[in-house]
């Protein structure tokens, strides 16, 4: 609702060799490239294939599709990859997440083979706690497409406190970002005859009272930002049209996007109602729905979020340096908190520091129960679970939850009745725990666990770190078989993301171990900047004209395997998908001679095109405008796209995408891959048809896409020589 987831000792960076410490790409492939390739509209000649479903774009995706399946469904070790991925992903041997519900109740979305599309159902805590829990469906999504002819892909539930009877349900086509929402009475387990309807967009609503919603939605022409997302925030009475809903708040053409929420105590009492407006993805402002209609702003950082409302206390983080109106300064990654009522009075009030992260630290989650502030800190990119309480005087003390060390600690869901949640541990060989934490008492007790779904017998992990560029240290952990020779020939598999803050935690993958690690292959996480796992200033070091740090940091960990012999090019491959497919292709131009594979999946690859295509105008804040010529010539720098050439030691890569997806264009996906075959590098391309972002609308199609991408793998890195 408010804006916005067992390790060694760190060991000291031994010294580089001479390969590794030429950490900057060739000149030519850093070279702006003004009047070449796909600079203009008019040399880009594969335009056509941003046709989503054109015609003659969908033709040559099924040509392609056909080869790409034809080559690694032909390879014998496909049908077995499928079969284990396939039993993997439908497997019931998963420890089901869960929500609390306002009455204590727990509430889960589960698919399996027999529910593809899965199904909405609810137990009971006592039951939950149990080996075998009773569930009750709620709504069943298989049954639901069937009975409508629909492709539905579920996208969430919200339900109207503290009561929870009624519903709004997210259903998506095919697994776009734009849904329809439709109004659900949990009670009776129907959809509600002639109750609210919001048909397909992109946006969301939220409850205000039982007839009143606040909704964000396409309304027409000139109602979505440049972003393609709602620009206005509407009141919706139950009985009204859409187009009778009152606008309430307006933003701008050039904003990312606005929307609605309550801020509602544990009583599920309404306390204020406010409206985000995103100015870019970053930065934004929040104001006040008043009684009478009027918007008041409310005086907080413009890189802020929203964390909590508990004991009357608002907590919020600041991703930005700031002096509040109080005159107190604050710095960046810090955690506040005020008396709401006091500070909506008067937003001078002096507010109380609850957290001033360290350098090494970060905060990736932030829950509360009825009466603490529950938060997983990382040190080095290691969990612990920490709980915060104001005291009388307003400031906050912390105690830890007896948890597992070294770990990733994930914060869930928290009870609004008492100060219960729900916190999964985890490591790269530990299989996922979920403990259920009492807040108030410090104590925390396994009530789910996984077996093991591959054999991790004498493998390890180790945290090494990379020397990049600029000489900042950037750590990655490696997991392997600890009797791993040193010699260069180890198939190595190196993943990497890199943006938008976002982390990547040491966490438990069923299939990489299954599919990779327990077939002889090394699998490493690079945690470059871009990412979130030292704080919003780790994130903020890559932004923008500076985006070229990331790259440098991720082939930093590249010539650091290289170095330590764990690896070497015709063994080592790349994975990354989103803005992660952004690094695959900025490594596949940069350095090419590091690597033998690369798998692309749903990537970012023509940047100066980016913000013209579905929701690439809200990245601006990450990447810059191409529009603006100082900003156009570092993007140009390293934008995969413009900058592949002939004559360069490419590998084959597996570049993959889904037709459905309505945030990263497929055009994308396409365009490089057809710009890579007419300069005569050999590519796999595969689209799925349906799939959203994940570009897997359902188990099979998920079980397929990884049974694909490691017979690549396999063929590039584990065969000799590799196999094309």
């Amino acid at each position: 609702m408010f804006r916005s987831a067992a390790l060694a000792a760190l060991l000291a960076s031994t010294a580089l060799s001479s390969a590794a410490m030429a950490q900057t790409a060739p000149a030519s492939a850093n070279a702006p490239t003004s009047g070449g390739f796909a600079t203009s509209d008019a040399t880009d000649p594969y335009l056509w294939l941003e046709e989503v479903e054109g015609e003659r774009a969908m033709e040559w995706v099924r040509a392609h599709n056909a080869h790409s399946l034809g080559v690694l469904q032909a390879d014998p070790r496909y049908a077995q990859l499928h079969a284990q991925a396939l039993e993997i992903v439908q497997s019931r041997d998963r420890i089901p997440g869960v929500g609390f519900n306002h009455d204590g109740t727990l509430d889960n979305f589960w698919q399996d083979e027999s529910h593809v599309r899965g199904i909405w159902r609810t137990t009971t805590l006592d039951s939950y706690r149990t080996s075998q829990p009773v569930w009750e469906t709620i709504l069943d999504i298989d049954a639901l497409s069937a009975a409508e002819g629909k492709n539905w892909v579920y996208k969430g539930v919200t339900c109207l406190p503290p009561e929870e009877t009624r519903c709004l349900v997210s259903l998506s086509d095919g697994g776009k970002d734009a849904v329809t929402i439709r109004e659900f009475d949990r009670t009776t387990r129907t959809f509600v005859a002639d109750g609210f309807i919001l048909p397909e967009s992109k946006g969301g609503a939220s409850w205000i009272d039982a007839d009143t919603l606040l909704i964000s939605r396409d309304f027409g022409e000139g109602t979505l930002t440049d972003s393609g997302y709602p620009r206005t925030v509407r009141l919706l009475r139950r009985g009204q049209s859409i187009d009778q809903a009152t606008v309430v708040f307006e933003g701008q053409q050039a904003d990312v996007s606005v929307s609605g929420y309550t801020l509602r105590d544990a009583d599920g009492v309404v306390k204020a109602t406010l409206i985000n407006r995103g100015i870019n993805f970053y930065e934004g402002e929040t104001w006040r729905l008043n009684a009478d209609g009027t918007t008041t702003q409310l005086s907080l950082p413009a890189k802020s979020n929203i964390n909590a409302l508990i004991q009357g206390q608002l907590v919020v983080t600041t991703d930005q340096d700031w002096t509040a109106p109080s005159g107190q300064q604050f710095h960046t990654g810090d955690v506040i908190a005020w008396n709401f009522d006091q500070w909506l009075a008067d937003p001078a009030t002096p507010a109380q520091l609850v957290i001033r992260p360290t350098e090494r630290e970060a905060i990736e989650g932030i829950s509360a129960t009825r009466n603490k502030l529950v938060v997983a800190l990382y040190e080095n990119v290691r969990g612990s679970v920490y709980v915060y309480e104001p005291n009388a005087s307003g400031e906050w003390a912390r105690t830890r939850l007896d948890l597992p060390q070294n770990v990733t600690v994930g914060v869930g869901s928290a009870s609004e009745q008492n100060d219960q949640v729900f916190v999964s541990v985890s490591g790269y060989l530990t299989p996922s725990s979920l403990y259920l934490a009492d807040a108030a008492t410090g104590q925390a007790e396994v009530i789910k666990s996984l077996p093991a779904k591959f054999d991790a017998t004498g493998m390890v992990v180790e945290q090494f770190e990379a020397r990049s560029a600029d000489g900042t240290m950037i750590p990655y952990f490696v997991v392997h078989k600890a009797d791993m020779p040193l010699d260069g020939t180890n198939p190595t598999l190196l993943y990497g993301y890199g943006g938008y803050q976002n982390s990547l935690l040491p966490g438990y993958s069923a299939t990489v171990g299954k599919l990779w690690l327990e077939r002889g292959g090394v699998y490493v996480i690079a945690n470059t900047r871009g990412g979130g796992e030292f704080g919003p200033r780790w994130h903020q070091a890559a932004l923008q004209q500076n985006r070229q740090r990331a790259h440098e940091d991720f082939q930093a960990v590249a010539l650091d395997l290289i170095s330590r012999n764990i690896t070497s090019q015709p063994h080592l491959g790349v994975m990354g998908g989103s803005q992660g497919g952004l690094f695959m292709g900025a490594m596949l131009t940069q350095r090419p001679d590091l690597i033998n594979g690369a798998v692309i999946q749903v990537p970012l690859f023509d940047m100066l095109r980016f913000h013209k295509l579905l929701a690439g105008a809200s990245w601006i804040a990450e990447y810059g405008n191409p529009d603006i010529p100082e900003q156009r010539a570092w993007i140009e720098a390293y934008s995969p796209y413009q900058n592949l050439r002939a004559g360069q030691p490419y590998p084959e890569v597996f570049i993959h995408t889904s037709t459905k997806d309505d945030r990263v264009h497929p055009g994308h996906a396409r365009k490089a891959a057809a710009r890579l075959e007419a300069l005569g590098y050999p590519v796999l391309f595969y689209e799925n048809v349906d799939g959203g972002h994940g570009a897997a609308a359902n188990l099979q199609e998920t079980a397929r896409r990884l049974a694909l991408e490691y017979t690549y793998l396999t063929r590039r890195l584990m065969d000799e020589p590799a196999q094309q």
